[in-house]
């Protein structure tokens, strides 16, 4: 029988992958509030495994919002596309930063939905952005 949980060397692979940072908003966890979750990119409810090519690490923001969404609509175009998949797809092929490092910018469908869905550019993280890029240590680097 396949295992329902995630295992803590499953746990300590993702967060190694991810190099400490919030697969979707690029949060860093050593400056976060409140701890990382190792989250099901397909949800269990839908079919997803508990397999380390369906987990993410996410902060609580991103986690809460997404919940059990895959889909989302495009404010840009208005049609229903799939989130953003962080095993399957590469961070800048579909966000951006803007020019002050504080917001992220959808750059095609997927990204744009992923950005409202997951609401990317909450208030308290563009705070925190401004913060950590005055000090040197936004934006976070990108996993290879």
């Amino acid at each position: 029988m396949p295992e329902d949980r995630v295992s803590d060397r499953q746990g300590r692979e993702v967060v190694e992958r991810a190099w400490g940072c919030c697969e979707y908003c690029r949060s860093q966890a050593r400056y976060a509030m409140q701890s990382f979750s190792v989250e099901h990119i397909i949800p269990k409810s839908q079919g997803g495994s508990t397999a380390t090519t369906n987990l993410a690490l996410a902060c609580q923001g991103c986690n809460n919002h997404k919940y059990t969404k895959t889909e989302a609509q495009d404010p840009a175009g208005g049609s229903r596309v799939s989130l953003y998949h962080p095993r399957r797809q590469r961070w800048g092929d579909h966000f951006a930063w803007n020019e002050d490092f504080t917001l992220i910018v959808g750059l095609t469908p997927t990204g744009r939905a992923t950005v409202e869905a997951l609401q990317l550019n909450r208030q308290g993280l563009l705070n925190l952005r401004k913060v950590l890029y005055a000090r040197g240590v936004h934006p976070p680097s990108e996993p290879e």
